[in-house]
């Protein structure tokens, strides 16, 4: 089932196009990345989803619902989690979630949605004394507090230590764990890697390219790429042609990397020869990114 349909989306301002004919779908209980450099259309698409901003034309379908004209039930169903939250700072993390949680019918419990986001030791302080990573997590447990059955997740981990990102992804695959479908943009490609299901990359106002975070813009196909260092080596002796050499790096691409890499270390123990740095690598989610909105611009 999907939680989200979207076909032919527009959105005009005037002579500007900011979406131009999107079609979107996201399944029930899924993470899905919406991933696109600044001006692309991505938040207005977001916006449009969320019910607060008008589309010009096209089909939106968000839990059933029209988000361009939502019953209550839609708000009730819904959780949004923006980039900066304003909460009462003289309040304490559990006053934060009990009075915001008092205007919705159903509710997670106030300790439940606490241990959740790994606030257990911060119960009873106030907003203000929070760090920015723990005020984060609090705005994602006030994103949830209505128990919503999508969440949308901007910028989750934005401003955030390494340690910090890594305790704000274990609260994501938790809600994922609750069965929660879940819209997340980011700018972080490792972030949308290990989070999401599949992945969207969005571009002047149009989808790009679309698939999971293995295979989206034929990752999945790309060759690998064998990189080492080698001293006192001909690179005409070599078992295996380079195709460049990069900063004394050697570097071989590779469409069979497991054939490669024996062909390669049997050559270097047989001859006594070490592989420094040794590195198998393929494109990453960021380098299939950056080339997809590269070709973009530049086309």
């Amino acid at each position: 089932m999907a939680a989200i349909e979207v076909r032919g989306l527009v959105k005009r301002y005037g002579d500007l196009e900011a979406v131009a004919g999107i079609d979107l779908t996201v399944l029930e209980g899924e993470v899905f990345a919406l991933l696109g450099p600044n001006g692309a259309g991505k938040t207005t698409t977001v916006e449009i989803l969320e019910g607060y901003r008008e589309r010009t034309s096209g089909d939106v379908s968000v839990l059933g619902y029209d988000p361009g004209d939502p019953p209550r039930e839609f708000r009730e169903r819904i959780g949004i989690v923006l980039q900066e939250t304003s909460v009462e700072p003289e309040l304490t993390v559990a006053e934060a979630l009990d009075i915001y949680g008092a205007i919705y019918p159903r509710r997670r419990p106030t300790g439940e949605l606490i241990e959740l986001v790994g606030l257990t030791d911060k119960r009873d302080d106030r907003v203000k004394t929070l760090s920015g990573g723990q005020r984060r997590r609090l705005e994602l447990a006030l994103g949830i507090v209505g128990d919503p059955d999508l969440i949308f997740l901007d910028e989750p981990t934005t401003g955030f230590d390494p340690s910090a990102r890594r305790q704000a992804w274990t609260v994501i695959e938790n809600l994922r764990g609750l069965g929660k479908t879940i819209l997340l943009t980011t700018h972080y490609m490792d972030e949308a890697q290990h989070l999401s299901d599949r992945v969207a990359v969005i571009a002047r106002g149009r989808i790009i390219a679309a698939g999971t975070p293995e295979t989206i813009g034929g990752r999945a196909d790309a060759k690998t790429m064998i990189r080492f260092r080698v001293a006192g080596v001909a690179l005409d002796s070599l078992p295996l042609v380079p195709v460049r050499l990069d900063g004394g790096f050697v570097e071989i691409e590779s469409s069979d990397p497991t054939r490669d890499l024996y062909t390669l270390t049997r050559w270097a123990l047989d001859n006594e020869i070490e592989l420094e740095d040794l590195v198998v690598d393929r494109p990453s989610l960021e380098d299939i990114y950056l080339q997809l909105t590269d070709d973009e611009v530049t086309a």
